[in-house]
């Protein structure tokens, strides 16, 4: 157990961001899910929307590399054009 004031402070600090972090990818995972799911073009580009300001939004929160957001963009992306009207 750590023994200074401010190491009590660092874990309590990076259990709070490790929550809200979690909390964030689930919700990301979530929204990642429906969209798959969806087979309506129209209900398709609007979750896509969504879905792609979520993971900016990580990338840009260093919750996951920019890389993999971008990644993640591209393949939705593709899945959505896909997707007949």
């Amino acid at each position: 157990m750590a023994n200074h004031k401010s190491a009590l402070k660092r874990i309590r600090a990076n259990r709070a961001k490790y929550l809200r972090n979690r909390y964030q990818m689930k919700t990301t995972r979530t929204f990642v899910k429906r969209l798959r799911a969806s087979t309506v073009k129209a209900d398709a580009n609007e979750l896509y929307k969504k879905v792609s300001g979520m993971l900016d939004k990580l990338a840009k929160r260093n919750i996951i590399h920019k890389n993999n957001a971008a990644n993640k963009k591209s393949k939705l992306a593709k899945f959505v054009n896909k997707l007949a009207a």
